[in-house]
């Protein structure tokens, strides 16, 4: 394995890139990593409500581009694409991660009840069922509850970062409870530090988790 493996990350919106840019400058600086942005992917996810053949045949194309160039894995940032993702990944022989199935890892083996902060309402069901999935392999006995963060991605994509992460972290307060809290997507993870300045509860996010699984996986750790 070269030293500085190629990482590709599929974003399907800009507000998903600076968190795990910033992720990826703290846990893996060495890694070679390559951005594909592309933005028409979220708002058509938007307008449908489930995931069409022709979504997952985008996600498909995009996952057999960054296999043509060299990639040594594939990350999803967008949370709203999970059956896609997995489609597409079985037609490589290369790591092909969803954005959050590390980070569930993560909160199922710390057991008991994860409540999952999420700012994008597409994106719920798929994540969801993620998590059932997850929970199935590693311990049924965990529970997901998802609350939705209503206008924090708008003002993000307005480029009101501090508005969204006091929304966030408002809404982690008022959690009891749990026994972690995730959040949901690439973009929200920019409230980190909010969020833990909030609650007493660990707090996860897509970004660190998923580094930490490429990095095992590539042999890297």
């Amino acid at each position: 394995m070269s030293q500085q493996p190629r990482i590709t990350l599929v974003h399907a919106t800009p507000i998903a890139m600076e968190p795990i840019r910033q992720a990826f400058a703290s846990a893996w600086p060495e890694a070679g990593v390559v951005n594909l942005l592309e933005d028409s992917l979220s708002p058509d996810r938007a307008k449908s409500s489930d995931i069409t053949e022709a979504l997952t045949a985008r996600i498909t194309a995009l996952t057999h581009y960054a296999k043509q160039i060299g990639s040594a894995a594939v990350l999803f940032t967008c949370s709203a694409f999970g059956r896609a993702i997995e489609h597409a990944a079985a037609t490589v022989d290369i790591p092909v991660l969803k954005p959050n199935e590390a980070m569930f890892e993560a909160a199922i083996r710390k057991g008991g009840r994860t409540a999952m902060l999420y700012t994008f309402p597409p994106a719920r069901e798929g994540m969801e069922a993620e998590f059932a999935e997850e929970a199935a392999r590693i311990d049924p006995t965990a529970t997901l509850e998802s609350f939705l963060v209503e206008h924090a991605i708008e003002a993000v994509r307005a480029g009101d970062a501090e508005t969204h992460n006091r929304l966030v972290a408002a809404a982690a307060a008022g959690l009891k409870g749990f026994d972690s809290i995730v959040l949901a997507h690439f973009s929200t993870a920019r409230a980190v530090p909010a969020v833990r300045a909030a609650t007493d509860i660990p707090v996860l996010s897509s970004p660190d988790a998923a580094i930490d699984k490429l990095k095992r996986l590539l042999g890297a750790a």
